[in-house]
């Protein structure tokens, strides 16, 4: 989910639930914005018939432009008016920053900070103003929890906080003022919310966390592509990538590519396992981001993205589709997209993902529908997969 500025006072739109009391306040509205158009008409109507009809001379014009100006004001009225009900139906509304308990390092990050030399030539903008996820106000109070801490001091050790923050729409976190929690070296014992403290624990982990060096090197099934053949269909034009999913969230689809001079950028985030420390242990980059969250590139900078999971077609068609335009929006002409075994469960929701894909005009350089057994689905029969190289196209 994409992020919105934070305003004081008449802000911008933040969510809040309806509730029966609001409702009826929209429908009071509602009906006084009626009222008023029709009580216009009615005067303008009423003076129409209840005057003896006479040539038109300057008095008449003059009555007639003020009831039109009345009733385009009403207009004018009505429609903002409209526009406020609209909002609250919807659920927007702005983040109180006046509730108690909340943080006061939370209300000085929203404040607005106008520019020293006032507008700025080139930008056009007069103050900077803090920016953090719409979803927020639905989770003021952990914001302003996340938000308490000992300026300029150590920050509190809450990442699991923030995270909770993050998979609940909260993003992008605002910025604190605290040294962040510092480790004397690199290793798993530092890591305050993981059971398993070594490597051959974090094996065992059924959720998944293993080092599978072989499954790019050497395939097990045709859904299985290797390395060296997706970077030959890229003419040795593959330089930087983005890895989206968790079948490579122990950072070894970088890590591989590392040593092909490709590098990597990983998202990631530590549900069950300190999915970023490890990555950054191994020298490739993570990226805490969740999928919700608009990726944080430029148009058409990626020659390669990689996708292992995301892109199942359980959730809903529209937010695939979301998904699916920034993955387009951040790879450039040429560049190449991989499926890396995506679970489609059936050949109907295979089929929904095949129409999704085919709307972006994409060339498929290989294209592999299988059935494998897949003990982390839980299903005990086999299950539909899909593994793609495509090319994005040219489009004019």
């Amino acid at each position: 989910m994409g992020s919105v500025s934070l305003k004081l006072g008449d802000g911008t739109a933040r969510f809040k639930r309806s509730t029966l009391c609001s409702s009826a306040v929209n429908i009071l509205m509602l009906f006084s914005v009626l009222t008023t158009n029709l009580f216009a008409l009615y005067a303008f109507t009423y003076s129409t018939k209840h005057h003896t009809i006479t040539p038109f001379h300057h008095k008449n014009i003059t009555l007639i432009s003020q009831h039109v100006s009345l009733i385009i004001k009403q207009i004018d009225s009505s429609q903002k008016k409209l526009a406020r009900i609209e909002n609250q139906i919807l659920g927007y509304q702005t983040l109180n920053v006046s509730r108690p308990n909340l943080a006061n390092e939370l209300k000085l990050f929203l404040q607005h900070h106008q520019l020293p030399l006032g507008k700025d030539s080139r930008t056009g903008i007069t103050e900077m103003v803090a920016s953090v996820g719409h979803s927020c106000e639905k989770s003021a109070d952990l914001l302003s929890q996340y938000m308490t801490y000992k300026v300029s001091g150590p920050c509190p050790d809450d990442w699991s906080l923030a995270q909770k923050l993050i998979l609940r729409g909260c993003e992008p976190l605002p910025r604190r003022r605290c040294f962040a929690k510092t480790v004397p070296k690199v290793g798993l014992s530092t890591w305050s919310g993981l059971g398993c403290k070594n490597l051959n624990c974090l094996n065992k982990n059924p959720n998944g966390f293993a080092f599978d060096r072989q499954k790019y090197v050497k395939a097990t099934s045709k859904n299985d592509f290797l390395i060296d053949d997706v970077l030959a269909m890229g003419n040795n034009g593959i330089r930087i990538g983005f890895d989206i999913g968790t079948g490579s969230k122990t950072g070894t689809f970088a890590a591989l590519m590392a040593e092909k001079n490709v590098t990597i950028i990983t998202n990631t985030l530590n549900v069950d396992a300190p999915y970023s420390d490890f990555i950054a242990a191994r020298g490739v980059f993570p990226l805490f981001l969740s999928l919700d969250h608009r990726f944080p590139f430029y148009d058409n900078v990626f020659d390669l993205v990689h996708v292992t999971s995301g892109l199942d077609v359980g959730t809903k068609l529209e937010k695939l589709e979301f998904l699916m335009f920034d993955t387009d929006r951040i790879l450039r002409v040429g560049g190449l997209f991989w499926l890396d075994n995506i679970h489609c469960g059936d050949d109907e929701k295979k089929r929904t993902l095949t129409r999704l894909m085919e709307k972006f005009g994409y060339k498929k350089l290989k294209w592999v529908v299988g059935q494998k057994m897949d003990g982390a689905v839980g299903s005990g029969k086999h299950e539909v997969y899909l593994s793609a190289v495509l090319q994005k196209p040219v489009r004019i």
